[in-house]
Parts: C-alpha cells; sequence; structure tokens
C-alpha cells in the first residue's frame, strides 16, 4: 500500500551518564576527549592524554555519588521516558512520530541513534537538544556531532533554546510550587537556583549560557509570583581553571552565616534528574546543609515526563516543523505567549 502520512523523526539530545560503576571512568574519558569541552593550544596532541588523566581522577572523586544513587546514573531511563510519552503526545495532535534517544557521552551514542533512525525511514527529523539553555558545551557539542555523524537528504529541523517559552517555565514552576509546599510558611524559605557551571574562558568567548541562567531565574520568579528572597548558583566545578561562581557550597556557607534556616534548592539548568540533582544535590549538598545547621532542605524534582513538560516538549516539535504538516493540533496560545514563542525562534 502507498504511503499517506508523513513520518517524522525526533532526536533527544542529552550529554548521558555510566550506567555502571564500571562506566564512570570510560563516560568521563568520552566526555573530556570532546574538543568543545577541553579546548586549547595544541589540545589536538594533548587531549586524549589529558582526557585520561581527568577522567580516572575525577572517577574516583565522583564513585560514591553514584553508589549512592543505585550504582548507575538514571538519566539514560528518565530520557527514554521522556522519548516515549513525546511520541504519545505528538500521535494525539495527529503526527505520526517516532522519538529517538541520542546520548553524547554514553550510550546510545549519536552513530547508535543514526542508524536506528535511518532504518525508520522517517520523511523529516527534528532535533530536540533537552537542553533548555544554549552552550557550546552541551547543545553545541551534540549538534556537531550531528553534523559529523548523520549523512542523508531528509528535512532536518531544530528546536533552538527554550528557556523563554511559557510552556517549559510553567512545568518549571509547578515543581518549584510542590517543593515550597513542603515548608510550614512556604514564603519564608530562601530559594537557590542552581546551575551547571561552565569554565569562564567558555563564557568570554561569547557563550550566552549564564546570561540566558540569569534570565531564566528573573522569569520564573516573575511567572511564580512568589515574594521569597532568591539567588543563583553554580555546580559541578572540575579542575583547577576559573568557572561560574558562586559555587552551591560557598553558598549554602554564606546562607548559613546570614541565619537562614529554610532552603529550596531549584536545578535550573536540567530537565532530568541525575547525579547531579540526586547525588550531588540531594545527598551530599544536604549533607552539608545540615552540618551548617541549616533546619530545612527541599529540592524541586526534575521535569523528567511531567504532563506538562511532555505537552511542552510536543509544542517545541510542531514549531519546529512550522506547523505545515496537515492534521496537526498545537497548542492554543495566548498573544503573549506567541509573542514570548517568536523571541525563542530568534534566540
Amino acid at each position: 500500500m502507498a504511503k499517506t502520512t508523513r513520518r517524522v523523526g525526533v532526536v533527544l539530545f542529552q550529554l548521558g551518564g555510566p550506567d555502571t560503576l564500571a562506566a564512570i571512568e570510560p563516560f568521563l574519558y568520552n566526555l573530556f576527549c570532546d574538543p568543545d569541552i577541553i579546548d586549547f593550544p595544541f589540545a589536538r596532541i594533548g587531549r586524549k592524554a589529558l582526557a585520561k588523566i581527568i577522567s580516572t581522577t575525577r572517577a574516583r572523586k565522583v564513585r560514591h555519588h553514584y553508589a549512592t544513587i543505585g550504582g548507575g546514573s538514571p538519566i539514560r531511563r528518565f530520557t527514554e521516558r521522556q522519548a516515549r510519552a513525546l511520541e504519545m503526545e505528538l500521535t494525539s495532535r495527529g503526527l505520526e512520530a517516532r522519538c529517538f534517544v541520542a546520548m553524547r557521552y554514553w550510550h546510545p551514542f549519536t552513530s547508535e541513534t543514526i542508524a536506528e533512525l535511518k532504518a525508520a525511514l522517517c520523511d523529516e527529523i527534528v532535533l530536540l537538544p533537552l537542553y533548555p539553555h544554549y552552550s557550546r558545551t552541551t547543545t553545541g557539542s551534540s549538534l556537531n556531532e550531528w553534523r559529523r555523524r548523520f549523512r542523508g537528504n531528509v528535512p532536518v529541523h531544530n528546536v533552538g533554546p527554550f528557556y523563554r517559552h511559557p510552556m517549559y517555565l510553567e512545568a518549571v514552576v509547578e515543581k518549584m510550587e510542590e517543593a515550597l509546599a513542603r515548608f510550614p510558611v512556604p514564603e519564608r524559605a530562601e530559594i537557590v537556583f542552581s546551575a551547571h557551571s561552565v569554565p569562564m574562558s567558555v563564557i568570554a568567548k561569547g557563550d550566552p549560557y549564564q546570561r540566558q541562567i540569569e534570565e531564566t531565574v528573573r522569569l520564573l520568579m516573575e511567572s511564580g509570583g512568589w515574594p521569597n528572597r532568591h539567588r543563583l548558583c553554580y555546580q559541578s566545578k572540575v579542575g583547577a581553571s576559573k568557572w561560574l561562581q558562586p559555587s552551591l557550597r560557598r553558598t549554602l556557607q554564606v546562607l548559613a552565616e546570614e541565619k537562614t534556616r529554610e532552603v529550596c534548592i531549584v536545578p535550573v539548568a536540567f530537565v532530568s534528574d541525575h547525579v547531579e540533582t540526586l547525588g550531588e544535590i540531594d545527598h551530599e549538598m544536604r549533607e552539608e546543609a545540615r552540618r551548617l545547621g541549616i533546619a530545612q532542605f527541599e529540592m524541586s524534582a526534575g521535569l523528567n515526563d511531567s504532563p506538562k513538560f511532555i505537552s511542552a516538549l510536543g509544542e517545541f516539535v510542531l514549531e519546529a516543523l512550522g506547523g505545515k504538516l496537515p492534521g496537526c493540533i498545537p497548542v492554543q496560545k495566548t498573544l503573549g505567549q506567541v509573542a514570548t514563542a517568536s523571541l525563542v525562534a530568534a534566540d
């Protein structure tokens, strides 16, 4: 029978994570071999040797984080749930879609995903980096790897940074409300937004990540309408070079010195729970907060496969396609939402 509908392949990009303790070091080696991460004069000559040194040292330091969350990263599991839920969401809107997961530094690698994608005989492809903000170290790296690996003549569309999109903001606000509701007096808690740090050398070269993170904090506080005090910090620094500051650890120390006793951490740069939320924040920093005398420490949960977030992802895909496929049903927007969405597209 002749094919009567167009099939769209959607590729969800993430950094990935080691699924076992034994996979930590090779995962980190892949990470630090990335030219979008390690870049310095004559890097092509020394990158692999340096990556080996860093990954061996770092693996020993982070092993306990993975051990405390079950012996491996759950990010692949959460991302595959997002893919399955997004497939159902797009189907419900009249689009024949297949969703695939491509991890940057661990299985399934981009090359593995491309093989699956080609076998699915898709007519169009939408690239969906699951990083709300753009950085060459995240979105840039994933898309560079795609360009190196993909060969084909089907139309390819790209979802850009979505940190301003109203549906994304609503999904994060929902998780923040759930976390704040656990405090006796929600408006009394200090809200601490924590984002993954990046080297200052990356920012100095024009990377927009820091600016976009700061704008996200402002938009979330406006959207939620909370009177709480709030601040922004960064986590997961690696190596001796200068990275975005202040650190989450230092921020907790300052809060303790200021006699703050109720703290709500919001992992603002992540869309899935993984070692940096479940291990670094919810285990290590929780213990640090207790040691510092902070009475109540809460963390807002990752978006994972929350219905609001999946609906937002569906909208991003349809917007990337330009609404040109027949039968697709976009979410109804207000005029303000349309204006904000246009800013996302132009970012």
